[in-house]
């Protein structure tokens, strides 16, 4: 029997997956934990925003935080996740580009 926590995890994956520079923190991540600075650096953000975006993979229970000394290192919170982002990515799907525009096309940040 699915419950209303089970659909509330997807929607939060869901959500976190649905930004393309959230997305690429979470791949990154899938390699092994990170350092804001070097994440930002790789994906070619600001500190500014990739904090943000890292709030944000908090709030959904996707990443988790450990400091080290004046700085935090940031890994998947469930190594399970590193598996459901690999059989994602493994997943060939037919897309209709009527039926799902690009963030561009929609106006989306």
């Amino acid at each position: 029997m699915r419950t209303a926590v089970d659909s509330d995890a997807l929607s939060r994956f869901g959500y976190a997956l649905s930004d393309a520079t959230r997305a690429e923190i979470l791949l990154i991540l899938r390699d092994g934990p990170g350092y804001p600075s070097d994440l930002a650096d790789r994906i070619g953000v600001s500190r500014q925003i990739l904090s943000n975006h890292l709030a944000c993979l908090r709030g959904c229970g996707l990443v988790t935080a450990t400091p080290e000394g004046r700085r935090s290192r940031y890994q998947l919170a469930d190594p399970r996740i590193a598996h459901a982002l690999g059989d994602l990515l493994g997943l060939v799907l037919e897309v209709d580009p009527a039926c799902c525009p690009t963030a561009d096309e929609q106006g989306c940040c």
